[in-house]
């Protein structure tokens, strides 16, 4: 296995197929030379990285029909539906990306069907109360057949969803191209969150200002996260985070994105991004919902700069890319599903995510060393549904560990 070494990557390198929305196409600056081998996990990460960009054209896509995105709601409930919201929903954009995923990279690593799971149920009702399984057919034809059925019959949206959906994707980023990481695909599996922030997705706001940096809602707030973890010990070793919606074109006015990747396993740690510097200003990035109590008690140390944020997957982005010190949240209103990705970015940055009660608990009893940090491997049991994959005690993400030292001392001396 190979020294560790960093790389930057300034947005995205891929280039995608005409029929797909715009990407941005930023040179990648190589600081070190990468080993010449392509390993597993290297073709993995590939794999996974391709797949993503392949995601966020066909979430742009949606996003830029309005007419076609209003065919595409659907209303979750039952198990699947999360309770932190009045009314959460899927997309089909949702179920289509989770599957588009699902099948390109179980496609070209076997050894993983059955261990790439994501959010969504892929059966979708359409107007005419029909059930149907959304899956990638075997040809663009039969794709398009299906999701006709599911868009009532609307063959024109229904190709033009297949034609993305069976695109092929060209990456052209030299660090991915020469990475040698040797983890074996059997021994991972993955986690999904194809729209992560599907209310922002949904509500298409396009001009939020952000603050400090931190965009307080919105379609910045919507992406998509891949994460892998180790089957025996839960711990993240790989994430892909894109942004589909990262800036506008100005003439044009299509959205281009961008994606990051990280990698944490056996010692070597590897990321598209530079870990960011220590800043002299003090911030947390919060939920809205996050309880007063919880707020209070962070004021002595961030003062006014509490900053809040839409989607889960954002506000970890948000402390990947510096531009908060944590992200704090004490509801069990996240899963697996939303931090893998994240989590194992921040790994590969020298950071982590520590199950919030869990790592309460141990500090109050004089532990200071390892935390306990979240895993991805087992359900809670005795719950039903989503649920089942809930990070039920909260969390806390960050890059450096001191802001984690002074995010628990606060909460602990509050009582917390």
């Amino acid at each position: 296995m190979t020294s560790p070494r960093r790389h930057r990557s300034p947005g995205s390198s891929a280039l995608m197929s005409p029929a797909l929305p715009g990407r941005l196409r930023t040179g990648i600056r190589v600081l070190a030379d990468p080993a010449p081998c392509l390993a597993p996990m290297a073709a993995l990460l590939r794999s996974l990285v391709g797949a993503s960009e392949k995601a966020a054209g066909i979430a742009q896509l949606c996003r830029q029909e309005e007419a076609l995105f209003q065919l595409l709601v659907a209303e979750k409930t039952g198990p699947d539906r999360n309770k932190k919201f009045v009314q959460d929903f899927k997309t089909l954009a949702d179920v289509l990306i989770q599957e588009v995923i699902k099948h390109d990279v179980g496609k070209e690593f076997p050894e993983l069907c059955g261990h790439i799971c994501g959010e969504e149920s892929n059966h979708f009702q359409n107007s005419l109360g029909e059930t149907l399984v959304v899956q990638v057919c075997a040809t663009q034809q039969d794709t398009a057949g299906l999701l006709a059925r599911v868009l009532d019959q609307n063959q024109a949206a229904a190709e033009l969803l297949a034609a993305a959906v069976h695109q092929e994707v060209l990456l052209q980023d030299p660090a991915l191209a020469r990475l040698a990481l040797a983890v074996p695909p059997e021994s991972v599996a993955v986690w999904i969150d194809p729209i992560d922030s599907t209310n922002q997705y949904i509500r298409g706001q396009a001009g939020v200002a952000p603050v400090d940096g931190i965009c307080p809602s919105g379609l910045r707030s919507a992406l998509v996260l891949i994460g892998v973890y180790d089957r025996s010990s839960g711990e993240p070793v790989l994430g892909v985070i894109n942004e589909p919606f990262f800036q506008e074109d100005p003439t044009t006015h299509r959205w281009q994105g961008r994606y990051h990747w990280g990698v944490a396993y056996q010692g070597t740690s590897l990321c598209s991004l530079s870990r960011p510097l220590l800043q002299p200003a003090a911030c947390v990035v919060l939920s809205s919902s996050e309880t007063p109590v919880v707020q209070q008690a962070l004021r002595p140390l961030y003062g006014e700069r509490l900053r809040f944020a839409s989607g889960a997957g954002y506000k970890m982005l948000c402390v990947i890319l510096g531009l908060a010190d944590a992200y704090v949240l004490s509801e069990g209103s996240t899963f697996k599903w939303d931090s893998c990705a994240p989590h194992a970015i921040l790994r590969a940055l020298g950071g982590g995510m520590v199950d919030l009660a869990a790592a309460l608990q141990a500090w109050r009893a004089g532990q200071r060393g390892a935390l306990p940090e979240l895993t991805y491997h087992q359900p809670v049991e005795g719950v039903m549904g989503a649920e089942r994959w809930a990070n039920r005690g909260g969390l806390v993400a960050f890059v450096h560990r001191q802001h984690l030292e002074e995010v628990l001392s606060m909460l602990a001396d509050a009582g917390l």
